[in-house]
């Protein structure tokens, strides 16, 4: 039931030759306090038409607008606050929700057209650390979101698989490695001769040139070098797959760095048959002082091309290869300036798409207030921080429930899901410090309280032994405590559209959170499972919130463990 669009049409039959229906509900708000009603219609905007005080308008409007979804009315200086009549609101919403399941709250705003999601992207050679949670994590749950509202996205994991660290680690290998010690632990040895590499180069500048003549090398197909690569490259993505199989996730396309590597002449040649080049110092560049922009570098005096000329062959592949109606960047905000040259360089190249490429940006994840540096060795590895949070887990579910079946696999749900949660609950854009012990918490706004209040939820349906509903009975509701849910599971179309329309995941994370602490005061101050008129709309409620509180999960890519 969209009860905005009820209101705003009673309201419209006040104001038909002032505001369009669309503009009288697009001014509805949602008061900030619960006893100030359900919905409020503010008249500001009335003012000059009517050329009277909002407050005056409010009074000579209000008295006469009716529906038979209002309960009440009041007015509140220039505000008409509508009170809904619960019973209507709660049978229509929980009808939905029930006869809909994890459908509830799709939306066919995509037309399954396509959307590449550019995402998690780690360097090869180097581990997946907690600096690759977010790109990963935000990446999938865009994706998610973007299914959900009716796109195909590609979620595509552009890896790290070219540049000169790839001429440092064969010369650090060739110094100081072995095969049987990368063999046995690939990442974490590959790090150690990277490290070892800079450290000993502080003292020692001509290692680093060394490192470029080994990647000049490679660039150029010496077959010992393409070998190493090749191999380093394998072992890589064997452990990175290791940490996406335990967050769930999987891609439609591993093409790296390296992919683009015969498809960079195209753009060279595109950009100077459009008379975009320009030599600076020997360099090749694309001028973008109207965009207020510095100069993008394309390809350098000695011929070298950039991570630009790399961005701008993948946007072409995969405008080619997709035709998307949307292109996502899900990269660090420390890039912006960067996705702003691609975007204003395909502008001058007149490709209009461009303005369908949008980068995601997204704040640090930091340690003890500090960034984490690959470089100096001060890395948190992901896959530790996963094992860490798995082990807490599995204590508490020791401590409060021994008896749990499959507790190993329970704890590694709850252990995973709290690091994903924790990360998406945070708006996008803010950085924020990480502490495991506060992540994995069964008790405030964590991912393992919404799992447990759902789990809860669930034990009270195997109670009463109930699996489903027929979404033709009435389920009228009309306390206090059912009234909070139930608005929360109304907005759950408008939730997932604005995560849609903000590229937020916080919005769903939110949005759980909220859903989780309403269900539990219901659960705290209503007995469900009594003998009751309102029984079987109660029950109905706890299967709603149990089937939309794992759609939460779902689409942040967190599980939702039955029992707990």
């Amino acid at each position: 039931m969209d009860y905005k669009q009820l209101i705003a049409e009673a309201l419209h039959e006040q104001l038909s030759e002032q505001l369009e229906l669309n503009e009288i509900k697009d001014l509805l708000e949602k008061p900030k306090h619960a006893d100030h009603g359900d919905v409020a219609f503010p008249t500001f905007q009335l003012a000059k038409i009517f050329r009277k005080n909002p407050a005056q308008i409010a009074q000579d409007i209000g008295s006469s607008i009716s529906s038979p979804l209002i309960e009440d009315k009041q007015i509140v200086g220039p505000y008409i606050n509508f009170f809904l009549k619960k019973e209507i609101v709660s049978s229509a919403v929980l009808k939905e929700v029930v006869s809909e399941k994890n459908n509830f709250g799709n939306l066919n705003i995509g037309h399954n057209s396509n959307v590449p999601i550019d995402m998690s992207s780690p360097n090869i050679a180097k581990p997946m650390s907690m600096g690759h949670l977010r790109s990963t994590v935000i990446g999938n749950a865009l994706a998610n979101i973007f299914a959900k509202v009716g796109y195909n996205p590609i979620r595509i994991n552009h890896i790290g698989d070219w540049g000169t660290q790839f001429g440092k680690l064969i010369t650090a290998y060739k110094k100081w490695g072995s095969e049987e010690d990368v063999r046995k632990e690939p990442i974490k040895e590959l790090l150690r001769l990277y490290v070892k590499f800079h450290a000993v180069a502080e003292d020692d500048p001509s290692l680093l040139e060394e490192g470029r003549l080994w990647f000049k090398n490679l660039e150029n197909g010496n077959e010992e070098a393409v070998e190493l690569w090749t191999w380093f490259r394998e072992e890589s993505l064997n452990e990175f797959n290791k940490v996406y199989d335990r967050l769930n996730i999987s891609f439609d396309s591993t093409n790296g760095e390296a992919f683009y590597n015969d498809k960079m002449g195209e753009v060279v040649d595109l950009l100077n048959s459009k008379n975009l080049l320009s030599s600076d110092q020997g360099a090749h560049i694309v001028d973008l002082e109207k965009y207020d922009l510095n100069p993008a570098l394309i390809m350098k005096s000695d011929g070298a091309t950039l991570y630009m000329t790399r961005d701008l062959a993948a946007a072409l592949y995969r405008k080619n290869t997709y035709n998307f109606a949307q292109s996502l960047y899900v990269v660090g905000q420390e890039q912006s300036n960067h996705f702003n040259q691609l975007k204003a360089v395909l502008t001058e190249a007149d490709f209009d798409w461009a303005n369908d490429i949008h980068h995601i940006p997204f704040g640090l994840i930091t340690k003890d207030g500090k960034k984490l540096s690959t470089r100096k060795g001060k890395v948190v590895l992901l896959e530790d921080v996963l094992t860490e949070a798995h082990n807490l887990a599995l204590k508490q579910i020791e401590e409060k429930n021994p008896d749990l079946p499959n507790k190993e696999i329970v704890a590694e749900q709850v252990g995973v899901g709290a690091v994903v949660f924790h990360d998406l609950k945070n708006d996008r854009l803010n950085n924020f410090d990480f502490t495991i012990e506060e992540v994995v918490q069964f008790e405030g706004e964590t991912g393992p309280y919404v799992q447990y209040t759902r789990a809860r939820a669930m034990s009270i349906l195997n109670k009463a032994g109930v699996t489903d509903f027929d979404p033709s009975n009435a389920f009228e509701l009309s306390d206090e405590y059912s009234w909070e849910v139930i608005k929360l599971l109304q907005e759950y179309k408008h939730t997932i559209k604005r995560a849609y329309l903000n590229y937020e995941p916080s919005i769903i994370a939110k949005h759980a959170i909220h859903l989780a602490q309403a269900f539990n005061r219901f659960y705290a101050n209503v007995r469900v499972l009594d003998e009751h008129d309102e029984k079987e709309a109660r029950l109905a409620l706890v299967l709603a919130t149990t089937e939309v509180l794992k759609e939460d999960l779902r689409i942040l890519g967190v599980e939702a463990p039955n029992e707990m």
